[in-house]
Protein backbone atom coordinates (compact mmCIF):
# COMPACT_ATOMS: atom_id res chain seq x y z
CA UNK A 1 0.00 0.00 0.00
CA UNK A 2 1.23 3.54 -0.42
CA UNK A 3 0.31 6.90 1.14
CA UNK A 4 -0.35 9.85 -0.36
CA UNK A 5 0.38 13.11 1.35
CA UNK A 6 -1.24 16.09 -0.67
CA UNK A 7 -2.72 16.09 -4.92
CA UNK A 8 0.77 17.58 -5.61
CA UNK A 9 2.24 13.76 -4.67
CA UNK A 10 -0.52 11.92 -6.79
CA UNK A 11 1.96 10.02 -9.75
CA UNK A 12 1.64 11.57 -13.22
CA UNK A 13 1.61 8.36 -14.62
CA UNK A 14 -2.06 8.03 -12.36
CA UNK A 15 -4.49 6.69 -14.84
CA UNK A 16 -7.56 6.07 -12.79
CA UNK A 17 -8.90 4.24 -9.83
CA UNK A 18 -12.15 3.03 -7.42
CA UNK A 19 -12.29 5.17 -4.56
CA UNK A 20 -13.72 6.02 -1.27
CA UNK A 21 -14.19 8.65 1.36
CA UNK A 22 -14.12 8.39 4.57
CA UNK A 23 -12.35 8.53 8.52
CA UNK A 24 -12.31 4.90 9.15
CA UNK A 25 -11.66 5.83 12.39
CA UNK A 26 -10.99 2.01 14.19
CA UNK A 27 -11.14 0.09 10.97
CA UNK A 28 -14.57 -1.56 12.87
CA UNK A 29 -16.69 -3.91 10.65
CA UNK A 30 -18.67 -1.65 8.94
CA UNK A 31 -15.43 -0.21 7.28
CA UNK A 32 -14.41 -4.00 6.59
CA UNK A 33 -17.89 -4.10 4.75
CA UNK A 34 -16.72 -0.68 2.67
CA UNK A 35 -13.47 -2.24 2.01
CA UNK A 36 -14.59 -5.58 0.64
CA UNK A 37 -16.85 -3.40 -1.53
CA UNK A 38 -14.17 -1.44 -2.82
CA UNK A 39 -11.83 -4.16 -3.41
CA UNK A 40 -14.80 -6.18 -5.46
CA UNK A 41 -15.28 -3.00 -7.38
CA UNK A 42 -11.13 -2.68 -7.98
CA UNK A 43 -11.20 -5.62 -9.36
CA UNK A 44 -14.49 -5.83 -11.88
CA UNK A 45 -12.74 -2.11 -13.17
CA UNK A 46 -9.20 -3.61 -13.30
CA UNK A 47 -7.97 -0.45 -11.81
CA UNK A 48 -6.54 0.13 -8.08
CA UNK A 49 -8.22 1.12 -4.78
CA UNK A 50 -7.87 4.55 -3.25
CA UNK A 51 -9.18 5.48 0.34
CA UNK A 52 -9.25 9.16 0.74
CA UNK A 53 -9.25 10.36 4.18
CA UNK A 54 -8.66 13.89 5.43
CA UNK A 55 -6.09 15.04 8.44
CA UNK A 56 -7.09 16.59 10.68
CA UNK A 57 -10.36 15.14 10.59
CA UNK A 58 -13.19 17.99 9.63
CA UNK A 59 -14.76 17.80 13.16
CA UNK A 60 -11.24 17.89 14.58
CA UNK A 61 -10.59 21.29 12.25
CA UNK A 62 -14.02 22.94 13.16
CA UNK A 63 -14.48 22.24 16.84
CA UNK A 64 -11.44 20.61 18.05
CA UNK A 65 -12.26 20.87 21.69
CA UNK A 66 -15.51 19.24 20.87
CA UNK A 67 -14.15 16.33 18.75
CA UNK A 68 -14.36 12.96 19.86
CA UNK A 69 -11.38 10.49 21.23
CA UNK A 70 -9.71 8.71 17.83
CA UNK A 71 -9.85 4.63 18.26
CA UNK A 72 -6.86 5.08 15.77
CA UNK A 73 -3.44 6.94 15.07
CA UNK A 74 -2.82 7.29 11.90
CA UNK A 75 -0.31 5.05 12.05
CA UNK A 76 -2.66 2.36 13.49
CA UNK A 77 -5.32 3.22 10.64
CA UNK A 78 -2.69 2.97 7.95
CA UNK A 79 -1.38 -1.01 8.91
CA UNK A 80 -5.71 -1.71 9.62
CA UNK A 81 -6.21 -0.37 5.35
CA UNK A 82 -3.32 -2.48 4.33
CA UNK A 83 -4.12 -5.43 5.81
CA UNK A 84 -7.51 -5.15 4.19
CA UNK A 85 -5.44 -5.17 0.74
CA UNK A 86 -5.86 -1.23 -0.15
CA UNK A 87 -3.94 -0.11 -3.00
CA UNK A 88 -3.32 3.68 -2.03
CA UNK A 89 -4.29 6.18 0.87
CA UNK A 90 -4.76 9.89 -0.09
CA UNK A 91 -4.33 11.91 3.01
CA UNK A 92 -5.62 15.64 2.13
CA UNK A 93 -4.75 18.26 4.57
CA UNK A 94 -8.07 19.81 5.79
CA UNK A 95 -7.14 23.70 6.01
CA UNK A 96 -9.34 26.51 4.90
CA UNK A 97 -8.41 26.18 1.61
CA UNK A 98 -10.30 22.95 1.48
CA UNK A 99 -12.79 24.20 3.67
CA UNK A 100 -13.25 26.69 0.99
CA UNK A 101 -14.16 24.77 -1.75
CA UNK A 102 -16.92 24.34 -3.52
CA UNK A 103 -18.93 21.19 -4.26
CA UNK A 104 -18.13 21.30 -7.62
CA UNK A 105 -14.57 22.44 -7.42
CA UNK A 106 -14.62 19.29 -4.96
CA UNK A 107 -15.46 16.95 -7.85
CA UNK A 108 -13.26 18.83 -10.65
CA UNK A 109 -10.01 19.46 -8.57
CA UNK A 110 -10.65 16.03 -6.50
CA UNK A 111 -11.79 13.59 -7.89
CA UNK A 112 -11.55 14.54 -11.68
CA UNK A 113 -8.08 15.96 -12.12
CA UNK A 114 -6.61 14.18 -9.03
CA UNK A 115 -7.90 10.61 -8.49
CA UNK A 116 -9.19 10.45 -12.46
CA UNK A 117 -12.09 8.44 -10.84
CA UNK A 118 -14.08 5.98 -12.18
CA UNK A 119 -16.02 4.56 -9.41
CA UNK A 120 -16.64 5.90 -6.27
CA UNK A 121 -18.32 4.58 -3.56
CA UNK A 122 -19.97 6.64 -0.39
CA UNK A 123 -22.75 6.86 2.20
CA UNK A 124 -25.99 8.23 0.69
CA UNK A 125 -25.57 11.01 3.49
CA UNK A 126 -22.33 12.24 2.11
CA UNK A 127 -22.09 15.73 2.49
CA UNK A 128 -18.87 17.39 0.51
CA UNK A 129 -17.76 20.99 -0.47
CA UNK A 130 -18.12 24.70 1.27
CA UNK A 131 -21.19 24.82 3.95
CA UNK A 132 -22.14 21.05 2.88
CA UNK A 133 -23.91 21.90 -0.03
CA UNK A 134 -22.59 18.60 -2.00
CA UNK A 135 -24.47 15.46 -1.73
CA UNK A 136 -24.80 12.30 -3.06
CA UNK A 137 -27.49 13.36 -5.65
CA UNK A 138 -24.94 15.96 -7.10
CA UNK A 139 -22.32 13.52 -7.29
CA UNK A 140 -24.69 10.84 -9.53
CA UNK A 141 -25.52 13.97 -11.66
CA UNK A 142 -21.81 14.52 -12.04
CA UNK A 143 -20.80 11.02 -12.44
CA UNK A 144 -23.37 11.06 -15.38
CA UNK A 145 -22.01 14.45 -16.77
CA UNK A 146 -18.06 13.09 -16.89
CA UNK A 147 -17.95 9.35 -16.64
CA UNK A 148 -17.99 7.77 -13.76
CA UNK A 149 -20.24 5.71 -11.39
CA UNK A 150 -21.53 6.32 -7.94
CA UNK A 151 -22.58 3.92 -5.24
CA UNK A 152 -23.86 3.93 -2.11
CA UNK A 153 -22.60 1.94 1.17
CA UNK A 154 -24.53 -0.40 2.47
CA UNK A 155 -25.65 -0.02 6.21
CA UNK A 156 -23.51 -2.61 8.43
CA UNK A 157 -25.48 -3.37 11.91
CA UNK A 158 -24.71 -5.85 14.39
CA UNK A 159 -27.22 -7.12 16.96
CA UNK A 160 -29.61 -4.56 15.45
CA UNK A 161 -28.06 -1.68 15.61
CA UNK A 162 -25.32 0.14 13.20
CA UNK A 163 -22.15 -0.21 13.18
CA UNK A 164 -19.96 3.07 14.00
CA UNK A 165 -17.21 4.53 15.54
CA UNK A 166 -19.55 6.07 17.74
CA UNK A 167 -20.82 3.37 19.17
CA UNK A 168 -17.11 1.68 19.74
CA UNK A 169 -16.31 4.48 21.91
CA UNK A 170 -19.44 4.07 24.21
CA UNK A 171 -18.18 0.46 24.64
CA UNK A 172 -14.97 1.41 25.35
CA UNK A 173 -16.07 4.01 28.03
CA UNK A 174 -18.41 1.84 29.63
CA UNK A 175 -15.67 -0.68 29.89
CA UNK A 176 -17.29 -3.03 27.51
CA UNK A 177 -14.52 -4.29 25.94
CA UNK A 178 -16.08 -7.77 24.95
CA UNK A 179 -18.86 -5.23 23.00
CA UNK A 180 -16.04 -2.88 21.50
CA UNK A 181 -14.38 -6.01 19.91
CA UNK A 182 -17.77 -7.91 18.74
CA UNK A 183 -18.01 -4.31 16.45
CA UNK A 184 -14.38 -4.49 15.32
CA UNK A 185 -14.14 -7.76 14.77
CA UNK A 186 -11.12 -8.40 17.38
CA UNK A 187 -9.73 -7.01 20.09
CA UNK A 188 -9.37 -3.38 20.87
CA UNK A 189 -5.82 -2.17 21.08
CA UNK A 190 -3.20 0.37 20.63
CA UNK A 191 0.71 0.53 19.45
CA UNK A 192 2.95 2.53 19.58
CA UNK A 193 7.13 2.92 19.86
CA UNK A 194 8.90 2.08 23.68
CA UNK A 195 10.45 5.56 24.45
CA UNK A 196 12.17 6.54 26.95
CA UNK A 197 9.66 8.01 29.93
CA UNK A 198 10.94 8.92 33.53
CA UNK A 199 12.08 5.23 34.76
CA UNK A 200 10.13 5.06 37.66
CA UNK A 201 8.96 2.05 37.77
CA UNK A 202 12.61 0.95 38.12
CA UNK A 203 12.85 2.92 41.19
CA UNK A 204 10.32 0.98 42.95
CA UNK A 205 10.99 -3.01 41.25
CA UNK A 206 8.44 -2.74 38.46
CA UNK A 207 9.70 -1.28 35.06
CA UNK A 208 7.12 -0.24 32.09
CA UNK A 209 7.48 0.22 28.66
CA UNK A 210 6.75 3.83 27.52
CA UNK A 211 4.05 3.36 24.81
CA UNK A 212 4.16 6.39 22.52
CA UNK A 213 0.87 6.91 21.58
CA UNK A 214 0.86 9.98 18.70
CA UNK A 215 -2.64 11.16 20.02
CA UNK A 216 -4.53 14.14 22.08
CA UNK A 217 -7.50 12.39 23.68
CA UNK A 218 -7.62 8.65 24.78
CA UNK A 219 -11.33 6.93 24.32
CA UNK A 220 -10.53 4.98 27.75
CA UNK A 221 -8.31 5.43 30.66
CA UNK A 222 -7.52 2.84 33.77
CA UNK A 223 -5.54 -0.17 34.65
CA UNK A 224 -6.00 -3.40 32.01
CA UNK A 225 -4.70 -6.50 31.91
CA UNK A 226 -3.09 -6.55 28.50
CA UNK A 227 -1.31 -8.33 25.85
CA UNK A 228 1.82 -6.76 24.59
CA UNK A 229 2.71 -8.08 20.61
CA UNK A 230 5.91 -6.95 19.13
CA UNK A 231 5.70 -5.73 15.76
CA UNK A 232 7.40 -3.88 12.86
CA UNK A 233 6.02 -1.57 10.65
CA UNK A 234 7.02 -0.63 6.91
CA UNK A 235 5.97 1.05 3.83
CA UNK A 236 2.35 1.23 5.56
CA UNK A 237 2.29 -2.47 6.06
CA UNK A 238 1.89 -4.54 9.63
CA UNK A 239 4.65 -7.50 9.62
CA UNK A 240 4.69 -9.29 12.74
CA UNK A 241 8.36 -10.25 14.47
CA UNK A 242 8.64 -14.12 14.79
CA UNK A 243 9.66 -15.73 18.11
CA UNK A 244 11.90 -19.24 17.04
CA UNK A 245 8.18 -21.38 16.86
CA UNK A 246 7.14 -19.18 13.85
CA UNK A 247 4.97 -16.89 16.30
CA UNK A 248 5.25 -13.37 17.40
CA UNK A 249 6.37 -12.87 20.05
CA UNK A 250 3.79 -11.62 22.98
CA UNK A 251 3.80 -11.28 26.22
CA UNK A 252 0.73 -10.79 29.19
CA UNK A 253 1.33 -7.77 31.56
CA UNK A 254 -0.54 -5.17 33.07
CA UNK A 255 -1.08 -1.47 31.41
CA UNK A 256 -2.13 1.98 32.64
CA UNK A 257 -3.41 4.33 30.20
CA UNK A 258 -4.15 8.05 31.08
CA UNK A 259 -2.30 10.73 32.59
CA UNK A 260 -0.57 9.11 35.25
CA UNK A 261 -2.44 11.45 38.23
CA UNK A 262 0.15 9.98 41.02
CA UNK A 263 3.80 11.36 39.02
CA UNK A 264 3.08 14.87 38.67
CA UNK A 265 0.40 14.58 35.92
CA UNK A 266 1.27 15.05 32.36
CA UNK A 267 -1.02 17.19 29.93
CA UNK A 268 -0.77 14.33 27.18
CA UNK A 269 -2.04 10.76 27.23
CA UNK A 270 0.61 8.23 28.25
CA UNK A 271 0.04 4.60 28.15
CA UNK A 272 2.93 2.45 30.52
CA UNK A 273 3.17 -1.42 30.64
CA UNK A 274 4.80 -3.43 32.89
CA UNK A 275 5.46 -6.86 31.04
CA UNK A 276 5.68 -10.00 32.84
CA UNK A 277 8.55 -12.17 32.82
CA UNK A 278 10.11 -10.03 30.58
CA UNK A 279 14.14 -11.18 29.45
CA UNK A 280 16.83 -9.26 31.12
CA UNK A 281 18.76 -6.80 28.75
CA UNK A 282 21.79 -9.76 28.93
CA UNK A 283 19.12 -12.22 27.57
CA UNK A 284 17.75 -9.50 25.05
CA UNK A 285 15.58 -7.79 26.60
CA UNK A 286 15.74 -4.27 25.46
CA UNK A 287 12.81 -2.90 23.59
CA UNK A 288 13.35 0.77 23.28
CA UNK A 289 12.71 1.98 19.98
CA UNK A 290 10.97 -1.20 19.09
CA UNK A 291 7.52 -0.93 18.41
CA UNK A 292 4.00 -2.88 20.57
CA UNK A 293 0.90 -3.78 20.03
CA UNK A 294 -0.77 -3.37 23.29
CA UNK A 295 -4.06 -5.47 23.46
CA UNK A 296 -6.63 -4.53 26.20
CA UNK A 297 -8.24 -8.07 27.23
CA UNK A 298 -9.51 -6.87 30.98
CA UNK A 299 -9.92 -4.03 32.44
CA UNK A 300 -8.80 -3.89 36.64
CA UNK A 301 -9.60 -0.46 38.40
CA UNK A 302 -10.05 3.38 37.41
CA UNK A 303 -6.76 5.55 37.64
CA UNK A 304 -5.87 6.49 40.76
CA UNK A 305 -3.96 9.39 43.04
CA UNK A 306 -2.20 7.82 45.38
CA UNK A 307 -0.40 9.32 48.63
CA UNK A 308 3.22 8.21 47.41
CA UNK A 309 5.10 5.82 45.77
CA UNK A 310 4.74 2.94 48.36
CA UNK A 311 1.04 3.20 48.17
CA UNK A 312 1.70 3.31 44.42
CA UNK A 313 4.03 0.21 44.84
CA UNK A 314 1.39 -1.41 46.81
CA UNK A 315 -1.63 -0.91 44.05
CA UNK A 316 0.35 -2.05 41.16
CA UNK A 317 1.62 -5.43 42.62
CA UNK A 318 -2.33 -6.20 43.52
CA UNK A 319 -3.08 -4.83 39.68
CA UNK A 320 -0.39 -7.51 38.58
CA UNK A 321 -1.87 -10.26 40.56
CA UNK A 322 -5.22 -9.85 39.22
CA UNK A 323 -3.84 -9.93 35.78
CA UNK A 324 -2.40 -12.93 36.73
CA UNK A 325 -5.28 -14.54 37.84
CA UNK A 326 -7.31 -13.29 35.15
CA UNK A 327 -5.01 -14.61 32.25
CA UNK A 328 -4.99 -18.15 34.17
CA UNK A 329 -8.34 -18.31 34.09
CA UNK A 330 -8.40 -18.16 30.80
CA UNK A 331 -5.71 -21.44 30.12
Amino acid sequence: MRLIRGLYNIPSDFSGCVATIGNFDGVHLGHQAILQQLKKQGEEHQLPTVVMMFEPQPREFFAPDQAPARLANMSEKLQDLASFGVDYVLCLPFNQKLRSMSADQFIQTILLDGLKISHLIVGDDFRFGCDRTGDYQLLQNAGKQFGFSVEDTKTFEFEGQRVSSTRVRKCLAANDLTGAGKLLGRSYRMSGRIGYGRQLGRTIGVPTANVILQRNKLPMTGVYAVKAIEIEVADCHESEVLDASGQPRAWQGVANIGVKPTVAGTPEPSLEVHIFDFPSLEEGGNIYGKRLSIEFCQKIREEKKFNGLDELKAAIEQDMNVARDFFLSKN
